[in-house]
This record gives C-alpha cells, structure tokens and sequence, in this order.
C-alpha cells in the first residue's frame, strides 16, 4: 500500500495533491508539528535519515525528496499522467518548472527566511535580487500558458503550489500585483482534487490562495 506521511503544513502537501490529481487508493498518515519548536516530532523524523517531509512508504520502500517521489509515483502508480511525453511541445518547459521549483525558487526562499532569523536579510542582496526576479518569472510564466507546465497541469504544478500558497505564507510574501498568479491560484483551488487533498491534508484550515 502506497502511504504518504504527511507533516503538518509542509512539502508534503504536494504528493497528497498529485495523489488526489491520480485518483489514487492511497493511505495518508498526518502528523502534527512540535508545539514547542513547530518542528516535525520524533515520529516522523525517524521515517527517513533526513528527518524532513515529504516521505512515502510503498511495501518495503522509504522514500524522501518530493521530486524524487513525484517521479515514482507518476511512474509506478500513474501510468506516466500528469507528465507530457518527450516529443510533446510543452515537454521542455515542464521539465525546466519542475527541477526550478525547489532547485532554485524553494532554495531562495529557505535563503531569505533564514537571513530573516538573522540581522543578514537585507544586507545579502544577490539573495533579494534573485529572489524578486523568480516571482517575476512566475507572473511571466502564468501569463504564457495556464499552468506552468504548459497548456494543462502537469507535475510542474505539484512541484510550484506548495511554495506559492503554503509556503509563501511562512514569509507572509504578498501577491498584490501578480494579476496572473491570482488568476492560476484560483484556477487551482477550483480543482476538485486540490479541494480533496487540502481537505485532508490540512483539515478546517483554508489554502493560502489570494
């Protein structure tokens, strides 16, 4: 049985989502954060030798990294959907806003929110700079096509929506004029799917989608 252990309002959101985009039969087990450090509890962290979200078991295997397990579950569980094949024109383009959500964009925003802990945050400006110019080339992208992927969601998608909606409210990063991120937010809380998954991967709390 394919188990998605999710953690509280983290990463781990994503693989619930692209389970509910699969229509998968699917266990989800949820564990709540620390109250005293509003890290993940022992539980979880003994799961994987990193200790972070996400993880899934499927039978014997343990496996961490959400692209790593985006791949997997596409691949072994549903039938190649949510990717478009090698000689499809949008091919490219999901490929690039796959690897760039956590590579890059993920990357820069555990950079400003930890020189935030710090009296660092402004004082490291290639980090502001780069950080400005990749919410700028998510408004360019969403006024392109209407997921990042190209013409429909792909896993692109699952890897970019953690960090425009959960994870954008740890910073409190405002979308106020990013008209065509608005726009693909809305279109993505319409998604059944995405309605399923944030009900139960994050019961009575609302997606961060405005």
């Amino acid at each position: 049985m394919l188990t998605v252990h999710h953690l509280g309002q983290s990463q781990s959101e994503r693989i619930v989502w692209l389970c509910e985009e699969l229509e998968l039969d699917y266990e989800l087990k949820r564990y709540e954060r620390r109250a005293d450090n509003h890290l993940a509890p022992d539980e979880y962290k003994a799961l994987h030798p990193m200790g972070i979200a996400p993880v899934i078991t499927d039978g014997d295997l343990v496996l961490g990294e959400s692209g790593a397990i985006c791949d997997y579950i596409v691949t072994r569980h549903g039938q190649g959907k949510l990717v478009p094949a090698p000689d499809h024109p949008d091919f490219a383009d999901h490929l690039f806003w796959f690897h760039w959500a956590n590579g890059t964009f993920m990357a820069t925003a555990m950079m400003q929110l930890v020189l935030g802990f710090t009296d660092s945050v402004g004082k490291i400006p290639f980090v502001a700079d780069r950080d400005r110019r990749g919410w700028e080339m998510v408004e360019t992208r969403l006024g392109e096509a209407p997921f990042f992927g190209g013409q429909a969601l792909t896993t692109a998608d699952i890897m970019m929506g953690y960090a425009l909606t959960t994870g954008r409210g740890f910073r409190q990063t405002s979308i106020d004029g990013f008209p065509n991120l608005k726009a693909y937010l809305q279109r993505i809380g319409e998604r059944p799917a995405y309605q399923r998954a944030m009900a139960r991967a994050e019961p009575g709390v609302d997606p961060k989608l405005t």
